[in-house]
């Protein structure tokens, strides 16, 4: 499993019984990634630039964390998740996680996923829509701007506020694939999680060199469907959704009619963004777009006239 940061942790912590060991970077960095090939993203930005000694021991809680980033109020420990779940009655908690805005087909995917729960029997599913707060690639919305847009989603009735808890979960993105996908599924079930939907390619990227994807797109499901410590939760498959030019909204991808959808990628949803362009009718929610395209133009040209990447998460 990756190795992941204290500072990721929302409660500091005094050290007890403190151990020093080697930092084996090689080491890690393959068996986590599955490949030394230079150019890995959270690679390049923590652990090449780390020393060759780690420190581990136990932990004491003290107090939680305060960033006073104005989104504390998000940062809610597995046990407050858990009392909120339990104070919404909940009989069913599926998590989805996500790093980008949110667009009505994710939102299709999450009250679809609702929609079957309660086929099943379940009387009162809750959503734990747990957005990545820690690291994250340059060409990522950051993380207070990605707050903005769920927020926006909400107050627009895309999600319903009464069965949905919106919480920062605090890890960096590592870019893992099915590594880091086993990561992100444990720790929903701390939270509370029983269900968790799984996308395509969980935690993948492209190759940092080579033109094709860093992992097989899969491999993520099937590790989790085997992973040891993960009977207690229920892995969703993620339905494709896509916008359909015929009833000119997001659905779910039907291939006998291909030819009636189309494939938005976050390449095209940022370039529309920053030339201020609208998406096709039901792409989005018309309150979230505007906070995407107001964090596009927020970005100060440089002398050169080329809009500076955004800064990390």
């Amino acid at each position: 499993m990756p190795h992941f940061p204290w500072s990721m942790i929302l409660l500091k912590v005094v050290r007890l019984n403190i151990e020093i060991y080697k930092h084996p970077k090689e080491e890690r960095i393959a068996r986590t990634w599955g490949t030394t090939a230079p150019g890995l993203p959270y690679v390049e930005e923590t652990i090449t630039k780390a020393g060759n000694w780690l420190i581990g021991g136990d932990l004491e809680v003290i107090e939680p964390i305060k960033y006073h980033d104005g989104l504390d109020r998000f940062r809610l420990s597995p046990v407050e998740l858990r009392q909120e779940f339990e104070k919404r009655n909940a009989d069913a908690v599926f998590a989805f996680q996500l790093r980008n805005p949110v667009h009505n087909g994710h939102a299709l995917l999450m009250t679809d996923t609702r929609r079957r729960l309660l086929e099943m029997g379940y009387k009162n599913p809750i959503l734990l829509l747990h957005p990545l707060g820690g690291y994250t690639k340059a060409d990522d919305v950051p993380l207070s701007w990605r707050m903005k847009q769920h927020e926006k989603v909400l107050e627009d009735g895309v999600l319903d506020p009464e069965t949905t808890v919106v919480s920062i979960f605090p890890s960096p993105m590592h870019y893992a694939g099915p590594t880091e996908v086993q990561w992100h599924a444990k720790a929903r079930i701390n939270a509370g999680a029983n269900f968790y939907i799984v996308g395509r390619d969980p935690a993948g990227m492209g190759h940092p060199n080579e033109k094709r994807d860093l992992y097989d797109a899969d491999h993520g499901k099937k590790v989790l469907s085997m992973a040891p410590g993960l009977e207690r939760l229920n892995i969703l498959p993620f339905r494709v959704a896509a916008y359909d030019k015929t009833q000119f909204k997001m659905a779910f991808f039907d291939p006998s009619r291909a030819q009636d959808f189309l494939f938005i990628s976050g390449t095209k949803m940022r370039a529309l963004a920053k030339n201020k362009e609208n998406p096709p009718d039901g792409f989005m929610c018309p309150g979230g777009w505007k906070v995407l395209v107001k964090y596009y133009d927020s970005l100060t040209p440089s002398d050169n006239g080329r809009i500076h990447e955004a800064v990390p998460a």
